[in-house]
């Protein structure tokens, strides 16, 4: 499928696993709103992606776990852009500790932004995407929403929520003719993984960021008749 001249979103894309999908689309000649929690990222990535490849882009400083906010967010993208044609859902945070040594609100700032914020996102994207006809749909979630570990409880319970809704979802708008899939990522080299205490210099174990980037672009490629609800990706030779 050829995605020249599509139009996507793509949150948490100021740095990491967010700025390798943005890029990539980039260079397939996608069009692509950015939105991330700071300006500091996403502003020099959207004028360097114009540049590059002459593509048709903005950057939105935006909290995805602030319901109104994400609402006006998507509604300018969507003014500069046009209708959607894609939503990467990729932003999201974790912090690591026992259930009850990690403070209450921590936990549910955790779930509030991996899982409120993609709910947000979607449901303000998904309106247009209906009413054309198409669309695909693309959460980053993780190894952690298919099992549980000690100290990821808050993590695991967003990432949990995120297959749920995927499944849920899939099944209401596959009559719409769109595609939604989650990802499953294991360990990549990111802030996360050095958060949790993995040791990210070294990569030869480690998947990169451009490495769940290739995934997302493949899913996006299908062919329409073609539904995919979860796609794993893991490191490949763990330690």
């Amino acid at each position: 499928m050829a995605l020249r001249e599509q139009t996507a979103l793509v949150t948490g894309a100021g740095r990491g696993i967010g700025k390798a999908i943005a890029t990539l689309l980039a260079s397939e000649g996608v069009h692509v709103g950015m939105l991330a929690r700071t300006s500091s990222g996403i502003d020099p990535l959207a004028k360097q992606l114009a540049e590059e490849f002459g593509v048709r882009t903005v950057a939105i400083a935006t909290d995805i776990s602030a319901r109104e906010e994400v609402e006006q967010a998507v509604a300018a993208v969507q003014e500069h852009l046009g209708s959607l044609d894609i939503l990467v859902n990729n932003a999201g945070i974790g912090t690591f500790g026992s259930l009850v040594d990690m403070p209450v609100e921590e936990w549910e700032r955790i779930v509030r932004v991996n899982l409120f914020g993609t709910y947000y996102v979607t449901r303000s994207v998904l309106p247009s995407m209906i009413k054309a006809g198409h669309g695909s749909i693309v959460n980053i979630s993780s190894t952690s929403g298919e099992r549980g570990a000690a100290t990821t409880s808050a993590y695991s319970a967003s990432k949990f929520g995120i297959m749920g809704m995927t499944e849920s979802l899939m099944q209401e708008v596959r009559k719409h003719n769109i595609r939604v899939t989650a990802l499953t990522p294991s360990t990549v080299n990111t802030e996360l993984a050095a958060k949790a205490g993995l040791k990210t210099s070294d990569e030869d174990w480690m998947m990169q960021p451009d490495d769940v980037a290739e995934l997302v672009l493949a899913c996006l490629k299908l062919p329409d008749r073609v539904f995919v609800k979860t796609a794993g990706l893991w490191m490949t030779n763990p330690r």
